[in-house]
């Protein structure tokens, strides 16, 4: 697909005002980008991208209000033309499944280099995916036969994942008692049961693993 007759028009999606100033002077600086415009908010972004028409848009994954990923779902869902280009702090297997599925044509680290993220523009902007082929299958896959298991899970009962799940979330055995409608005493029973089938001896390491593996 053939890049875009005349500047190659981008918006810019992030919460820091220095990113986004950064990102402007940068894309600003070659002949055939044109930053059209600019938000460090994602309904803001949702509402003026449809309406400014950019080639590419470059979302920030995470913001105050949302999230970027809802913002290329939204935005591609009223103008499938526009290309989002997912711009993240975070190595996040999660989020770049999400990306993949709200139709993003790249999901890049913010250590990416000057140069490279303005190639990575204009082969976007071209109709180029920049994601891993095999990463979309692994999409594809986990949507039709839903999240793999994890292994340490999956001799726990249901009862004892939602508690492991409050556990991941700070709660005392009291607290999860008046959640989940039990006896703290019964709580504490699942508690000692989840330890031993985790084979862990401490709640803080039940605490930690959840996190992990439920976050």
């Amino acid at each position: 697909m053939a890049a875009p007759d005349g500047p190659i028009r981008v918006f810019l999606l992030d919460d820091h005002e220095v990113v986004r100033r950064g990102l402007r002077g940068l894309l600003d600086a070659e002949g055939d980008i044109e930053v059209v415009g600019e938000s460090g908010l994602a309904a803001e972004a949702t509402a003026r991208i449809p309406a400014l028409r950019p080639h590419v848009a470059v979302l920030d994954a995470r913001l105050p209000d949302g999230s970027g990923i809802d913002v290329c779902r939204d935005v591609r869902s009223v103008d499938p033309n526009i290309k989002a280009l997912i711009l993240t702090s975070y190595d996040d297997d999660e989020a770049l499944f999400a990306a993949i599925l709200a139709g993003a044509s790249g999901y890049v680290l913010k250590q990416i280099g000057g140069h490279d993220l303005v190639d990575t523009v204009r082969r976007v902007a071209a109709g180029q995916s920049l994601i891993d082929p095999s990463l979309t299958a692994r999409v594809l896959d986990r949507v039709r036969n839903g999240p793999e298991e994890h292994e340490e899970l999956q001799n726990l009962t249901e009862q004892e994942r939602k508690i492991l799940a409050l556990i991941a979330e700070g709660l005392t055995n009291r607290q999860i008692g008046e959640r989940m409608f039990l006896a703290e005493k019964t709580v504490k029973n699942y508690v000692s049961s989840i330890l031993a089938k985790l084979g862990l001896e401490r709640r803080t390491q039940a605490a930690v693993l959840a996190s992990k593996l439920l976050g």
